[in-house]
């Protein structure tokens, strides 16, 4: 029997179990990247419109270390500028999910055991996640530069943008297939992965940021994504690079797997304590046990990222120079107090957005563990649902609240030093947006508890509201289309007022959604 006997068999089941999350997500990057060009070029008709502002955020290293250098100064090169970085991300968080959930959950949980007892070979279940990753990454990179085309751009620019994306994905696909080999945990894989993701856009940002040492961007494959230059030097031969690491990177994860055992690891797992700690024997510590690590790493990016938004805080007077940003700063972010005021409420609106995804993360691990069986077997003991379920929910809540909290003082600590806007301004506007992310908190806990299989489908929800918080305004969509997102519900802070019945009324929609999830929870079988 071939080693690779099955591999069409898995990896048409892991498309069927995974076609509406990434057809989902591929058409949401699609609209995202035609939203962010149509939104620039109604801004800026001309390139001699876009040159002013492109020239002032091609000389600030704060927009340089979030997106890169600009492209060009041209409109099309303003348009892409946002899409280059998020859509390098994004193909790499896609790619990421796509073969960690096919490969180390698969085995972890036990069904890969299973599945293995047919006419299956070894490298199938990778040859599959591998073979499913690539497509999505290829789909994301086709589909986001024929959305371009509409627009009237450069259709070599357009083609490069998918480059750019194609880039970022493949290359996450083979870290990712070699992390899976190394841990025996997901958890374990994800953080390998995910670790080396955060280096790669750290040594880019800080290699855009130097002056001496901008070579060191090709140390990241993150850089080799924003060196395609789409609209500017359109550097389609990127690609050749990221394939060869690529293919590098799948011929290791092969020798890797033919080391190793199924369910085991190359690195052996560290036995635990004989015996747990007190704070273990609560539902809340153990949900506390499974989320320390997560916040952590989320309460440092939002530190950094505060510290990055703040410090535009000098700089935001020349980007809106003219009439038209201005207007669109006014329109994301509700329009009201100075252009700063603008600024700020719209970069905490997506600072939210980040906000409502760990939320959603965080919420997600009540159907994992019900999926895996743990559930279960702590259901078996004296916890009861509600406080099984309550302990997840809490950390999610508290967790998202912390982090708005952080963002806004870093944020208010950076923009103090260099702008009359500081702390007293930028808290109280970041922790004015959790009503919104409460309401992606409950809608998660409403599916598990209603619909557990489509849980996975709060993140389609939070690509809808984050497209239409973004640019519904700037595509001047109409009033209810809006109305759908909860975070155009949230007032003008800073420098504006407080929208309370949009408050009111969201508070009561994410308690409802959130009590609606417990009922039906509680309610309904447990998975076993």
């Amino acid at each position: 029997m071939s080693t690779f006997a099955g591999t069409g068999a898995l990896l048409r089941l892991a498309w069927r179990r995974d076609r509406w999350v990434v057809t989902a997500a591929v058409l949401a990057m699609a609209a995202m990247a035609y939203a962010a060009m149509a939104a620039t070029l109604d801004l800026y008709p001309s390139d001699a419109e876009a040159a002013a502002g492109a020239r002032v955020m091609a000389a600030t290293p704060s927009v340089a270390a979030l997106y890169g250098p600009l492209p060009s100064l041209t409109a099309a090169g303003v348009g892409v500028l946002k899409t280059i970085m998020m859509g390098s991300l994004f193909a790499a968080f896609l790619a990421f999910a796509l073969v960690r959930r096919h490969t180390r959950t698969e085995e972890e949980e036990g069904r890969l055991e299973l599945v293995g007892g047919g006419v299956v070979g070894r490298r199938a279940p990778l040859a599959a996640a591998v073979s499913l990753a690539v497509l999505s990454v290829l789909a994301t990179g086709a589909l986001s530069a024929l959305a371009l085309l509409p627009t009237g751009v450069d259709p070599v620019g357009s083609v490069a943008l998918g480059v750019t994306i194609v880039v970022a994905g493949l290359v996450m696909t083979g870290i990712t297939a070699v992390a899976v080999q190394l841990t025996t945990t997901a958890r374990g894989a994800g953080g390998v992965a995910l670790a080396v993701l955060g280096l790669a856009f750290v040594v880019r940002a800080g290699a855009d940021t130097s002056e001496s040492g901008q070579d060191l961007v090709y140390a990241s494959f993150l850089g080799w994504a924003e060196r395609v230059s789409p609209f500017g030097d359109n550097r389609l031969w990127m690609v050749l690079p990221a394939l060869a690491v690529t293919a590098a990177l799948l011929v290791a994860a092969d020798v890797l797997l033919q080391r190793r055992d199924l369910g085991a690891g190359l690195w052996a797992s560290r036995p635990g304590p004989a015996r747990a700690g007190a704070r273990l024997g609560s539902p809340f510590g153990l949900a506390w046990r499974l989320h320390r690590g997560a916040l952590l790493g989320w309460t440092i990016a939002y530190a950094v990222l505060g510290s990055v938004v703040g410090s535009l805080a000098g700089s935001v007077s020349d980007i809106a120079s003219s009439p038209g940003m201005e207007q669109m700063l006014r329109k994301m972010s509700g329009g009201q107090g100075t252009v700063l005021d603008a600024f700020f409420g719209t970069e905490l609106r997506f600072l939210a957005v980040g906000v409502a995804a760990y939320g959603i993360t965080t919420a997600l691990r009540l159907h994992s563990e019900e999926d895996a069986g743990r559930a279960e077997v702590v259901l078996a003991t004296r916890a009861t649902r509600w406080s099984w379920l309550a302990s997840h929910v809490s950390i999610a809540v508290g967790g998202a609240l912390w982090l708005l909290l952080v963002g806004g003082l870093s944020a208010g600590a950076a923009a103090g030093a260099v702008s009359p806007t500081g702390v007293g301004e930028l808290v109280p506007a970041a922790l004015a947006t959790a009503p919104a992310v409460l309401v992606c908190v409950g809608l998660t806990v409403a599916l598990f508890g209603l619909l557990p299989r489509w849980t996975p489908a709060a993140w389609a929800l939070l690509a809808a509201f984050l497209l239409l918080g973004e640019f519904g305004a700037l595509l001047e969509l109409p009033d209810w289309a809006l109305g759908l997102s909860p975070f155009d519900h949230l007032g003008s802070l800073p420098g504006g007022d407080v929208n309370p019945t949009g408050l009111v009324v969201l508070l009561v929609l994410a308690a409802a959604v959130t009590a609606l999830g417990a009922i039906t929870f509680r309610r309904r079988d447990v998975a076993t």
